[in-house]
């Protein structure tokens, strides 16, 4: 009866075990693919800076040319 109870202990910690690491993969992958999508937001971002200023610039251009 002991080896029943022992058996189906490590059975149950075994599995408890493959869930979490199965579970932390797929955090690690979906947190992985967040900052893909943060890191291409933050480009955009800086990207539209450097076009508003260079839009004011050339608005500046042609106030003062009119």
């Amino acid at each position: 009866m002991n080896y029943e109870l022992i058996i189906s202990f490590l059975g149950s910690a075994i599995g408890c075990v493959a869930g979490i690491l199965a579970s932390q993969k797929l955090t690690n992958y979906r947190i992985e693919q967040l900052e893909k999508k943060v890191s291409k937001h933050n480009n955009l971002v800086e990207r539209m800076t450097v076009s508003e200023l260079k839009i004011k610039s050339l608005e500046e251009r042609i106030q003062y040319e009119t």
